[in-house]
């Protein structure tokens, strides 16, 4: 089977590892893949991709043509593809789905395009984006989203669309190769660790407050919080104002966070939504105990309803003091609850899984891939 992948960009971003994934874990397996990102200013990647895989940077084949910009870009896509003559075309993020659909309108090859947001919430697609989507959605072979609640929200948007599928990102291969090496029962300086963007949407500021309720008699305990953005200021200013600027820990980005998760004790995820909450589902394949707020969507699918984590209500700033407190006095449960987060995730959630589900969605669009997997 030959793949054409378009992504925007291959950055440092959540969708642009699992493409990487993906196209690695095809081409491993003897899959021709051709990986495509088509943001041009984009000419490396910050995700190692696999020899086998050919990349294509859109930016090399833009014809030189006095035409605007997107016009070149569908062009570009559009020769690329008959050229290529793959067998499906998969593409990622709703701007680069609308533009690989228009510019292969009429050509008679499948096109599955996935959503990397909740549609339902998230506000990174403009009024303008969400038309086209509309309007050129329909034009796929499938429609993915990364989570059943995601799904069911947007089929009630978008009922013409028919059935969708649901791919849940796979935890990279490299993760699973990484152990444990703090022990819950000899801390020193115990940590909660929270990761994302400083935006509201994250939930830092509640995250704060509520470390706040629980820390001053726990004397030990210390919050890093990874991520850069607007809230920067204003969330410094709160660590003031509750006393603990020497203990809540604006880091900043970070380029090894599996590094920097595999040092702490508790894992929080106090967003009011999510597309698909990467670092939940790594935390929890790591062996760390989580608290994760039962946002849309993704946390309540990851932990299993709150079995493999305590899962909380949204906006319950009790609920989350109460989930702290208990998790931080009881060093025996946040091993116990780690251990059976990481069997579970390891599993439903590992590459050969998320395989499995592609290749389900690609029979369904008339493609057998070369070395099909079974579901797990």
């Amino acid at each position: 089977m030959k793949i054409v992948f378009f992504v925007g960009s291959m950055n440092a971003g959540g969708a642009e590892r699992v493409a990487a994934t993906l196209a690695n874990a095809w081409a491993e397996r003897g899959e021709e893949v051709v990986l495509v990102p088509t943001h041009l200013a984009s000419a490396s990647s910050f995700y190692p991709i696999d020899e086998q895989v050919r990349v294509r940077w859109l930016h090399t084949v833009l014809p030189a043509l006095p035409w605007p910009k997107p016009l070149r870009k569908w062009l570009a896509i559009r020769q690329m593809v008959r050229k290529e003559q793959p067998d499906v075309v998969v593409s990622f993020l709703t701007n680069v789905n609308v533009m690989v659909l228009i510019a292969l309108r009429g050509i008679e090859i499948p096109i599955v395009v996935c959503e990397r947001t909740n549609p339902m919430y998230s506000k990174s697609a403009g009024r303008v984006l969400r038309w086209l989507r509309s309007k050129t959605y329909g034009w796929a072979a499938k429609v993915a989203l990364q989570t059943e609640d995601s799904a069911k929200g947007f089929a009630l948007q978008e009922p013409s669309l028919g059935p969708l599928a649901v791919l849940a990102n796979p935890l990279p291969g490299q993760l699973l190769q990484v152990e444990r090496t703090v022990s819950v029962e000899h801390e020193t300086e115990p940590r909660v660790v929270a990761m994302g963007r400083l935006v509201p949407a994250k939930g830092f500021s509640e995250l704060i407050s509520a470390f706040a309720e629980v820390a001053l008699t726990r004397l030990q305990w210390q919050l890093y919080i990874y991520g850069e953005g607007p809230l920067r200021a204003e969330l410094e200013k709160k660590a003031e104002l509750v006393g603990l600027k020497d203990r809540i820990h604006l880091v900043g980005r970070t380029e090894e966070p599996w590094r920097e998760l595999n040092q702490a004790q508790l894992f929080v995820l106090s967003s009011h939504y999510e597309g698909f909450p990467n670092a939940l589902l790594e935390a929890m394949a790591l062996g760390l105990a989580c608290v994760a707020v039962d946002c849309p969507s993704g946390p309540a699918e990851i932990t299993q309803q709150g079995r493999d984590a305590k899962l909380i209500p949204p906006r319950d700033p009790v609920a989350m003091t109460n989930a702290l407190a208990e998790l931080m006095d009881d060093a025996r449960l946040r091993g116990a609850m780690g251990q059976r987060a990481a069997l579970s995730v390891r599993s439903r959630y590992a590459v050969p899984a998320v395989l499995a589900q592609w290749d389900h969605v690609f029979k369904e669009v008339g493609v057998e891939s070369s070395s099909p997997l079974q579901e797990p």
